[in-house]
């Protein structure tokens, strides 16, 4: 698998990382390497130089869309160019890693959808969190039935590092460049993840928005409007089957000004006879409850990855090694070699999250529940 990136920025350095120790997968039968390199800044270009696979480094992403070195593209950029370039790469017989939110709004999505259905190409949605050996462990949790009866859900992503009003805006202050979606487009992928994929889709969402700085620094001597939302936190009801027709609450949060977060990714789930809590912040630990002990048990989880690589069990996992396991999915599953493992987000769960990102921007507005 052949693969180039558009946007050479942190998470188009991340990905280059990956195919760097690519080597890490054991018994992997797909072969991945990284060909080409599009970015505008010319830095970011000099800096794959060092990528001794790398044969194509450019500023135009149409060159790139016309190598024959290329078989998948990885587009990490602003979200008001993703519907843009998403339909260029599909237009040029390339399969695409898109970066969430999969357009700046969802007409923007439905619209990339549809054209990664015409062209026939493998699309995905990047997600990096719900591969961590924690998330992976209580998805299995969940599908065992373990829960019993499940009573409620909470799933979240946060960070802290919007608390400091010097920090300079960039893109994801603007809603033209971000989308009004704010930060549920930014973050909101991972909390969601999880919850649809064991089909706890929401029927209906109340939504409580938070705006942070209304003004920040520009970067050039001045300072510029920031007009988005920076925490979002989505009360919502799912329906699940075996709970006798009763919805179960599900609060799903998103934040960028959340006092003591680095970046911590969470999902919990609580039921009648069994409960899973999974955090970032302690990578290598989960708590279980059994109702038998009538307690939260820690369990210590090692380096236990769906793909399995080189690293000792006794070692703990970091962002570099849940991104690795994303890439080894998408090109697993691109292989028709998944199997009954994880994958990445598919453009429909791309298209579910904008619909609840749309319902709670109404929900807001009118201080009400709304219906999906």
């Amino acid at each position: 698998m052949r693969v180039g990136i558009i946007g050479g920025g942190l998470m188009g350095r991340e990905a280059a990382s990956c195919f760097g120790r690519w080597f890490a997968l054991q018994n992997f039968s797909v072969r991945a390497e990284l060909t080409a390199v599009c970015d505008l800044r010319e830095d970011l270009l000099e800096w794959f130089g060092q990528v001794p696979t790398v044969q194509l480094r450019t500023r135009d992403h149409h060159e790139l869309l016309t190598s024959e070195n290329v078989d998948a593209v990885y587009v990490a950029v602003p979200h008001h160019l993703h519907e843009p370039l998403y339909c260029d790469v599909l237009a040029a017989g390339k399969d695409l890693l898109a970066e969430k939110p999969f357009g700046i709004d969802l007409a923007a999505a439905r619209r990339i959808r549809d054209a990664a259905n015409a062209s026939g190409r493998f699309v995905r949605c990047s997600s990096e969190f719900p591969f961590a050996p924690g998330a992976q462990r209580a998805i299995d949790y969940v599908q065992s039935g373990a829960l019993g009866r499940v009573l409620e859900i909470h799933s979240g992503f946060l960070h802290s590092s919007d608390l400091d009003p010097a920090k300079p805006a960039n893109w994801k202050r603007h809603s033209k460049t971000c989308g009004e979606i704010g930060v549920m487009g930014d973050l909101g992928m991972h909390t969601v993840h999880i919850p649809f994929r064991l089909g706890w889709k929401p029927k209906r969402v109340f939504a409580q928005l938070q705006k942070g700085f209304p003004q920040r620094p520009d970067g050039q001597g001045g300072t510029t409007e920031c007009d988005t939302w920076d925490n979002a936190t989505l009360n919502c009801d799912v329906e699940i089957d075996g709970n006798d027709g009763q919805t179960i609450p599900m609060r799903l949060q998103q934040k960028r000004l959340a006092p003591g977060q680095t970046n911590s990714w969470h999902f919990e789930a609580i039921g009648t006879n069994g409960g899973v809590r999974y955090n970032t912040r302690d990578a290598n630990t989960i708590h279980i409850y059994e109702k038998e002990k009538d307690g939260w048990t820690r369990i210590d989880l090692g380096h236990v990855m769906a793909f399995p690589v080189i690293t000792g069990g006794i070692f703990e996992a970091g962002f570099p090694d849940l991104n690795l396991q994303m890439w080894a999915a998408f090109a697993s599953e691109r292989a028709g070699e998944l199997d009954d493992r994880f994958g990445c987000a598919t453009p429909d769960e791309a298209i579910a999250s904008h619909e609840l990102w749309q319902a709670a921007l109404k929900s807001h507005a009118e201080n009400s529940v709304v219906e999906l």
